[in-house]
């Protein structure tokens, strides 16, 4: 298995695992990505390459915090998908990894997300409101908006964060049905 940057000739592969693993979500997911792109906010895409054929993909993207000194540039990941077939084998935990390792090394303070505190809690993310931050929508389960901190995070790096107009031009932030769980797979991982 191979991680590497995405590039425009993945674009209708990486759709294809979008569309798979997303499945009643894909429609919404696919318009996010491909705003998230067309608006300059994306920084980063991954893929796995399993043998040429790309299985899984994981996108970061421009986000804010609006700290009290002054507006902090951090990375949001969504979204993560591996296709249904090669689930189950650590391909997501290697994208998440390595898109981590990338926002590191890019000197992105934080990433942060929504998604299964289960499943992102033990790759390395915690609660945001355990590092000051607020969620950019009450629709957003609390437990579910999680923050990886990174080596250039500082202190003071603290307030509401801001998501790119491309979550909210496709209605991709947070969830709809105030009944859904945390755990649902209603979010844009």
């Amino acid at each position: 298995m191979k991680v590497r940057t995405a590039t425009p000739a993945d674009s209708p592969a990486v759709d294809a695992v979008l569309s798979a693993a997303f499945d009643d979500h894909a429609a919404h997911v696919l318009e996010m990505r491909r705003r998230l792109d067309a608006t300059g906010a994306t920084r980063l895409g991954l893929v796995a390459d399993d043998g040429g054929r790309v299985v899984g993909h994981v996108q970061l993207s421009r986000a804010w915090v609006d700290a009290r000194e002054r507006l902090v540039e951090i990375l949001m990941l969504t979204p993560l998908a591996v296709e249904p077939a090669s689930q189950g084998r650590g391909i997501g935990t290697l994208l998440v990894e390595r898109a981590l390792d990338a926002a590191d090394a890019a000197h992105s303070p934080a990433v942060v997300l929504e998604g299964d505190p289960g499943y992102y809690g033990r790759r390395g993310f915690v609660p945001a409101t355990s590092e000051g931050l607020v969620r950019p929508s009450r629709r957003i389960p609390e437990p579910a908006f999680q923050v990886a901190t990174l080596s250039a995070h500082e202190p003071w790096m603290v307030g509401q964060v801001v998501y790119p107009d491309a979550m909210w031009q496709t209605d991709t932030v947070g969830l709809r049905d105030p009944q859904a769980r945390v755990s649902d797979s209603s979010f844009p991982a």
